[in-house]
């Protein structure tokens, strides 16, 4: 089986301050208008259309807001987690979502990420599937270098990784992702980098600058 794993519990932070510096009303990035639905309605609806078998979407700060966007998804389709304190950092969601699922490997995702296109999603659980050693493999949407990687700097979601493995290495850390990567790959597990189908999959929505560009791009 494969799961994934979809976070949306941060603080918004810089989108916040993005927004009052440019005078504009202050909402979360994932409610914004994206392609006639809002940002995390279209991450979730990639996910859903990828070779996964069940979906968690985790959540936390903003909740009440992001659930009036997810009317459309039954609860066979996705089932929703909230944290418990919501204050807690990026690898502590991800790791909630990864302890609610039962698969043996996980697509882990943020709910930043409308752009990452399905078959972008398959590329990743397919390496990670046909790799000698799904159990010691991590495959990522690329930063810089395509294939095998003499390195994890600058890595973070999107990636399928063992659901398992991935839980042993989180518990104990609550930070950014990065950290524990590169934590993976000196301690010998296999990174291996997919391309993007196009540029817009590698945009991370931080500010509202970086929405218009999207918006402007599309």
């Amino acid at each position: 089986m494969v799961s994934a794993v979809i976070t949306a519990a941060g603080k918004n932070s810089r989108m916040i301050e993005s927004q009052i510096n440019n005078d504009i009303k202050v909402q979360n990035k994932l409610t914004l208008p994206f392609k006639n639905k809002t940002v995390i309605e279209s991450t979730i609806e990639n996910v859903l259309s990828s070779n996964v078998d069940s979906c968690i979407l985790v959540l936390g700060h903003f909740s009440n807001e992001i659930r009036k966007c997810l009317s459309n998804f039954s609860k066979d389709q996705l089932k929703i987690i909230e944290n418990n304190p919501v204050d807690v950092g990026l690898s502590t969601s991800l790791l909630h979502g990864l302890q609610n699922s039962s698969s043996d490997l996980t697509l882990c995702v943020s709910g930043d990420q409308p752009t990452i296109s399905s078959k972008t999603f398959n590329n990743l659980i397919e390496n990670s599937l046909n790799s000698n050693n799904s159990l010691k493999t991590i495959s990522v949407l690329r930063r810089i270098n395509i294939g095998l990687l003499d390195c994890a700097e600058g890595l973070g979601m999107p990636f399928v990784g063992p659901r398992e493995n991935l839980i042993k290495n989180i518990k104990g850390f609550n930070d950014n992702l990065n950290p524990i990567l590169r934590k993976m790959h000196s301690d010998g597990y296999t990174f291996y980098a997919i391309k993007e189908e196009n540029d817009l999959e590698l945009l991370n929505i931080n500010t509202y600058e970086d929405y218009q560009y999207l918006l402007n791009r599309i």
